[in-house]
């Protein structure tokens, strides 16, 4: 009989997405991971199987946060162009970590070589391209946008501009520039 964990696997998973936003995958090492989780390399192993296994159990929860933050914050009715405003900042990071979106990183660094990678990136940018073209759709019924608007475009362009900025944040760029474009991005709609 094996010893008992003695870590809770949720927290280490949620400690890792951290990590690996902040480093990127090729630059958090196995030992980065050990330290920062707190545990010995056989948990690790037994748990996780490899740092990819934990990387991709850490975009996944990602994924999921970042849609149950969109589902909750597009519920309530009313006014939604000021949800859309702070759901692109929040999804940016601006003006908390201004690390970018872990999915733009992590796409951006590993690119379509890692197949599960890019499945769980594919589902969260639909989940957000489809939550932000519902939300001008219902914009445009209750009067908010203009009801010429096309919502599949609309949709499309602030899930390239969260991409654009995303990626702006992680180099360094200037906050306010990178909320500029949030702002400019979308007041056309």
């Amino acid at each position: 009989m094996g010893r008992p964990r003695k870590f809770e696997a949720d927290t280490a998973v949620d400690r890792a997405m951290n990590v690996f936003w902040r480093h990127g995958y090729a630059a958090t090492t196995p030992q980065a991971l050990l330290d920062e989780l707190g545990i010995g390399k056989g948990s690790f192993y037994n748990t996780f199987d490899s740092k990819h296994g934990l990387f991709t159990l850490a975009l996944e929860r990602y994924k999921d946060s970042r849609l149950a933050f969109l589902a909750e914050t597009f519920e309530p009715e009313g006014p939604l162009r000021d949800r859309i405003l702070a759901a692109l900042r929040e999804l940016t990071g601006l003006g908390t970590h201004n690390q970018g979106c872990l999915m733009v990183n992590s796409t951006a660094e590993l690119g379509p070589s890692d197949e599960a990678l890019s499945a769980i990136a594919e589902s969260l940018f639909a989940g957000i391209e489809n939550t932000f073209r519902d939300a001008i759709e219902r914009g445009r019924r209750d009067g908010e946008f203009a009801a010429t608007d096309d919502a599949e475009a609309g949709a499309s362009s602030l899930l390239a501009t969260l991409v654009g900025t995303s990626i702006l944040l992680k180099m360094g760029t200037d906050p306010a520039r990178a909320d500029r474009a949030i702002r400019d991005a979308v007041h056309s709609l």
